[in-house]
């Protein structure tokens, strides 16, 4: 079945449930062994060789000249990510001397904005953050991207590779069918220019690195790693209410409803993972009992049995599918949602299991199995926190803070455990908490917002958000030597997400897309497109292309038309204004054949739209719905966002070291960090050195 494509922002981020076909490697791609037992002898087995051949490779180091130079300015290195903090907000709480440790880290170093990306979405600018350059050198441009065939909306960050069986004749095949995935981020991530030189980085949840690339060092990975599914997080809501049943089966925004069906004196419920290998359109299943008692539910899935209280998540806790003789695991949390009169109860999304992942989320793989050894499981989602579980109330702002705080809570101990472990090299983790809080919660700080506040007690959410990175912040700095460096930064920064714009509608409004004959509104996926006379549409959150001749499959646009076009729809779309009120909507549409440069800036969007703060293009748009209005309210509790002009919305930049220069931007990273430890910058690099 072909799940509806929905998403979220981040710098997630963004939720985005891509079409299983181009999302799910499974037990048939290649990844199948690593669901075994396989992977917890080879975690076991590759720690002991690492220890024993560690003296071995420090020798070796050293007589090669390999390693940290003796004349770098460091030698170790620790960048701490906050995803989405914004300067303004912080600035207000320091100035109410609401964050000492921020305050002391500029007093010791150096505080400035930080430049973001065009557009100020995590993918692109983590992206440049890795690796010094712009968008048009390092492919990604939004969270989506279109295949030029059938201009469908695709996950921009990764892409399915498959060979064919080799024969040698007849039936005989010396060599299988086999495929893989791999990570569409070009140019190369500066802890690989690191590591080349003998110099080990520990990386942990960078976005976009989801396949985790081979290199000299740990990586553990982030946004865009899928489900057990395939998904990009698909929860399930389980619940014997008729009302609600009558969606049973239905796929949600981003998660599916279905029945707790009696049995005897309690329910049984199905957990639906990865396509089954010998029939791929029927999911494997993993059945759960449910027995209800007087304050609590007891819940049984495989050799798990679980007590849940009302509105209290679960530990993580191991499911099994099973494929032949083969186990494939993955993880979950139960939160008991209803208790009486009826019953219902949200599961996550079905995380890859970290000691026995089915497909790759860390390298080296037994990575994951170890960090999973220090702390215990933990989830490995690329977007953990369930944001459309809260959009569509399978959770509370409560439950989605706990939520939110459980994974945070997660990520310290990862990063400190590895902290530890860096004695000298780079450490980076990036937190995602400030990020998701701020999408979720911005309505308590807009009085303007139309969405509803579930309850005044959260008003002061996002503050304490931001006094719990300062107490992070104070304890990462406790544990830094006096010649560490400390470099924290977010990617972009954020704004109130009010009313939505449909940029599909407006082009239809303004005749640049035609819909069939009949046809006032259109479907997802553009199915109600007429490609014959269409000369424009819009896919993902902020791209707008031309269904150019020689280019798009069924383009009209000549390419002698390409550029007054372009000129003509920048013009128009920068002068729109909301009906509501008169306000201007749009900053700037930019071109992106002046904004970029590189080898893959002729896949980009042939415009980028930048929004004033307060407005963002509307969900349906995103996946190619056509909507009778051009605006309407964002009513979802997702409320906040930084999809906006990213002048409006920089990031922010904290140093124990001087930071010079007026204007340093996210690109600036890469070759500041390669600069500390006396690493040459590559020429292609575009940043400066700002330590």
């Amino acid at each position: 079945m072909i799940k509806k494509l929905t998403f979220t922002t981040l710098g997630l981020a963004t939720f985005l449930t891509p079409l299983p076909a181009y999302a799910y490697i499974g037990p048939g791609a290649g990844f199948a062994f690593l669901g075994s037992g396989f992977v917890f002898f080879l975690t076991i087995a590759m720690a002991a060789v690492t220890i024993l051949w560690w003296p071995v490779r420090f020798i070796r180091r050293k007589l090669s000249g390999r390693g940290i130079p003796s004349n770098a300015r460091a030698k170790r290195v620790v960048i701490v990510g906050y995803d989405g903090l914004d300067p303004n907000v912080l600035d207000r709480l320091s100035a109410e001397s609401q964050l000492p440790n921020f305050d002391a880290l500029a007093s010791d170093g150096g505080y400035k904005r930080l430049g973001t990306t065009l557009p100020a979405l995590s993918p692109v600018a983590w992206s440049t953050f890795q690796t010094g350059v712009n968008p048009g050198a390092h492919n990604i441009f939004d969270f989506l991207t279109r295949d030029k065939r059938h201009c469908l909306p695709l996950l921009s960050s990764t892409e399915i590779e498959s060979s064919a069986a080799k024969k040698l004749f007849g039936k005989i095949t010396i060599w299988p069918a086999k495929s893989g995935i791999k990570i569409m981020r070009k140019s190369q991530p500066f802890w690989k220019i690191l590591g080349e030189r003998g110099i080990f980085s520990n990386i942990l949840r960078v976005p976009i690195s989801y396949p985790p690339e081979k290199f000299e060092g740990n990586i553990l990975s982030a946004m865009c790693t899928p489900d057990l599914r395939g998904t990009q997080g698909t929860f399930s809501y389980f619940t014997t209410r008729p009302r609600q049943l009558s969606s049973a089966g239905k796929v949600a925004e981003g998660g599916e409803i279905h029945a707790l069906k009696k049995d005897g004196t309690g329910f049984i419920g199905e957990l639906l993972g990865p396509p089954d290998p010998q029939n791929p359109r029927k999911p494997l299943v993993v059945s759960f009992r449910v027995e209800p008692r007087e304050d609590h539910v007891v819940v049984t899935v495989g050799e798990h049995k679980l007590s849940l209280r009302l509105n209290d998540f679960s530990q993580w806790t191991e499911v099994k599918f099973l494929a032949g003789r083969k186990e494939l695991p993955g993880i979950v949390r139960f939160c008991l949602r209803e208790l009486t009169p009826e019953i219902s109860i949200y599961v996550s999304p079905i995380n890859a299991h970290p000691e026995k992942p089915i497909f790759p989320i860390a390298h080296p793989i037994f990575f994951s199995g170890w960090l999973a050894k220090c702390q215990g499981l933990f989830g490995t989602l690329g977007l953990m926190e369930d944001t459309w579980g809260r959009n569509e109330l399978a959770l509370d702002d409560q439950r989605f803070l706990d939520q939110t705080y459980l994974t945070h809570d997660e990520r310290e101990k990862m990063f400190f455990n590895a902290l530890e472990k860096t004695k000298e090299g780079l450490c980076v983790c990036v937190f995602d908490a400030s990020d998701r809080i701020q999408h979720m919660f911005w309505r308590y700080l807009d009085p303007k917002h139309p969405s509803p506040r579930e309850d005044e007690r959260f008003a002061d959410t996002i503050p304490t958000m931001y006094r719990k990175m300062d107490e992070l912040l104070g304890r990462i700095r406790k544990k830094l030597n006096p010649d560490d460096v400390l470099i924290v930064l977010s990617d972009h920064g954020f704004s109130s997400f009010r009313r939505c714009i449909n940029i599909n509608s407006w082009l239809l409004q303004e005749g640049y897309l035609v819909l069939k004959d009949g046809a006032k509104s259109g479907r997802d996926y553009f199915q109600d497109v007429d490609w014959s006379k269409t000369r424009a549409f819009a896919v993902g959150l902020s791209g707008l292309y031309l269904n150019q001749q020689g280019r798009e499959f069924q383009g009209i646009v000549p390419p002698s038309g390409v550029a007054a076009l372009k000129a003509e729809i920048c013009a128009k779309l920068g002068q729109v204004c909301d009906p509501q009120d008169g306000s201007r909507a749009v900053r700037k549409v930019y071109d992106t054949a002046v904004e970029y440069r590189g080898l893959y800036a002729k896949d980009a969007p042939d415009m980028v739209v930048g929004y004033e703060p307060g407005y963002r293009v509307s969900w349906e748009s995103v996946t190619g719905a056509v909507e009778k209005d051009v605006f309407s309210d964002n009513l979802k509790a997702w409320s906040g966002d930084h999809h906006v002009d990213p002048s409006a919305v920089p990031g922010v930049l904290f140093s124990n070291r001087k930071i010079s220069g007026a204007a340093p931007h996210i690109r600036d990273l890469a070759p500041t960090v390669l600069d500390l430890f006396a690493v040459p910058v590559p020429k292609y690099m575009e940043g400066k050195v700002i330590l």
